[in-house]
């Protein structure tokens, strides 16, 4: 957390907490690096600013605006969870994980990532780069690759309670910058004394 108040990233999906807008972010970051997700993010919001606007386009122009990030199943999503949020909640993305898991895109870290980041409740998220710190600081390299209950489990029990948002956010931070999958600049990390991959380095 330390690390993170003077090495976080600036992001324009940190600067709302309208669950939309987050929800638009998320589904972009799956599989695209942030460096070309944001000129195309601030782009999809200026055309489709709500979820009423996205449910009401066609999903010809959604697909359109969406090139070239790629993976594009992800706007006929996007769009259809849109329809759907409209259609039965109000036009209100809903807070439950069992309701966002219910959309089609929306996977258990998307879900965790709305909650999180949206509607501040404490539940941990597990990205790739989450993933890669949680496995090298507290399980070195296990010699068989742990489950992903048992994943979720010790990032859910990392979680400093009420402090959720900041440290969600550090932890992919993290990940991208320092503990990276190639080339971790481990002799500027800051859990260097009780990482377990450190140690055998």
């Amino acid at each position: 957390m330390r690390w993170y108040r003077k090495n976080a990233r600036e992001l324009p999906w940190r600067e709302t907490s309208d669950p939309y807008s987050i929800l638009v972010s998320e589904v972009m970051l799956q599989q695209t690096q942030v460096d070309r997700v944001v000129p195309k993010y601030h782009e999809f919001l200026s055309k489709y600013p709500t979820l009423q606007a996205l449910a009401k386009a066609r999903v010809q122009d959604v697909k359109k605006i969406w090139y070239p990030l790629g993976y594009n199943i992800r706007p006929i999503q996007l769009h259809t969870i849109a329809r759907e949020t409209v259609a039965h909640y109000d036009g209100q993305l809903p807070h439950s994980d069992e309701e966002l898991q219910s959309f089609k895109g929306i996977g258990r870290y998307t879900s965790g990532a709305i909650r999180s980041f949206a509607f501040k409740q404490d539940v941990p998220i597990l990205d790739t780069n989450v993933r890669r710190v949680v496995l090298r600081v507290f399980l070195g390299k296990p010699r068989t690759k742990p489950s992903d209950a048992m994943m979720w489990a010790l990032s859910d029990g990392l979680l400093p309670r009420g402090r959720t948002y900041d440290f969600n956010q550090a932890l992919m931070d993290f990940g991208a910058c320092i503990c990276s999958a190639k080339v971790p600049v481990c002799l500027q990390c800051p859990m260097q004394e009780f990482c377990k991959a450190y140690r055998k380095i």
